[in-house]
Parts: C-alpha cells; sequence; structure tokens
C-alpha cells in the first residue's frame, strides 16, 4: 500500500511539474539570443575594444551583458528584457563612468535595434542614440552606435565586430 501511495505521489508531482509555466520562453523572449556568450570585440580597423560577456538569467527573462573595456578599464552592466506590456525590448545601461543610457525597441529583420528618447546634447540640439546588433552568417556579431539628428546620422559613436572566445 505504502509503494503504491509512493507511485501515485510521484506521478502527480511529474504532472504539476511539468505544468509549470515558463514565463520568457516564447519567441519574442529569444529574438535577442543570438548576442549570448563570450566575446572578444574589435572595432571596423581591428584594434581591440574590449570583451563582453551576455548571458541569460532569471529564467531566461533578462540578457545580462558585462563589458570591459581594452584601454581605460572602463567596465559596464546592461539589462536586456523584452517587455511584453509595450511588446518592446528593453535595455539599461550603466557603466563605470556613471553613464546611464536606456533604450527600447526590437527585431527589424535579423537585426535587433534599440534607440533611446530623444535628448538634448552638449550643443543643446535634439538627438537619439540608436544601436543595431547584426548577427553576421559566420557566428560574429556587429554592434553599431549612430547619434540621429532630424533622423539623419550625425555621428557613429561604436561600430565593434564580435567574436566568440574559444573556452
Amino acid at each position: 500500500m505504502k509503494i503504491r501511495i509512493f507511485w501515485i505521489l510521484f506521478w502527480m508531482s511529474l504532472s504539476v511539474w511539468g505544468q509549470q509555466e515558463c514565463r520568457c520562453c516564447d519567441a519574442s523572449y529569444r529574438v535577442f539570443d543570438f548576442w549570448l556568450g563570450k566575446w572578444e570585440v574589435r572595432l571596423a580597423d581591428g584594434s581591440p575594444a574590449g570583451v563582453n560577456e551576455i548571458t541569460k538569467e532569471q529564467g531566461g527573462c533578462i540578457l545580462r551583458e558585462q563589458w570591459k573595456s581594452a584601454k581605460g578599464g572602463v567596465t559596464g552592466t546592461s539589462l536586456n528584457f523584452y517587455n511584453s506590456s509595450i511588446d518592446q525590448w528593453e535595455q539599461i545601461w550603466v557603466d563605470s563612468s556613471g553613464n546611464v543610457l536606456k533604450l527600447k525597441g526590437g527585431p527589424e529583420g535579423n537585426q535587433m535595434r534599440l534607440a533611446s528618447e530623444p535628448f538634448k546634447n552638449a550643443e543643446g540640439k535634439l538627438v537619439v542614440n540608436r544601436i543595431t546588433w547584426t548577427p553576421n552568417p559566420d557566428g560574429s556579431v556587429r554592434q553599431h552606435w549612430e547619434v540621429l539628428e532630424d533622423g539623419k546620422v550625425s555621428q557613429v559613436l561604436f561600430d565593434g565586430y564580435y567574436r566568440k572566445v574559444n573556452e
């Protein structure tokens, strides 16, 4: 009798376990997964920019970025997440220099594109930060950070190429 009760409870626990909801498992939460991994980052001219590690955390609900620049010792962290209430991806970036960046957006074709709200720069002009991540066929990723003024690119702040680090 005790063995029978054990098996009944065992199978009931499996059925309950199998019914647990995975809140961040649908495709909307996975479109930025191409950025996951440990990366060596170089600028367009081939010079080292830094290293970056992107991990999935909180049950797959967050992509966490840990950046360390090749020069100057600047480090930074971003939290990237799909916000289902607004159907957009968001990024919050903070670095060791005190810089903060908040972005929103989503996939465009095979790319991820996030942009800031318009703000006034040092010259008093209204600008937007826009960052685009593009996965390449060889497994690398390009990150292209532009500043837009009146909807047109006025400056490129970063053009980096990510290559996976072999462990």
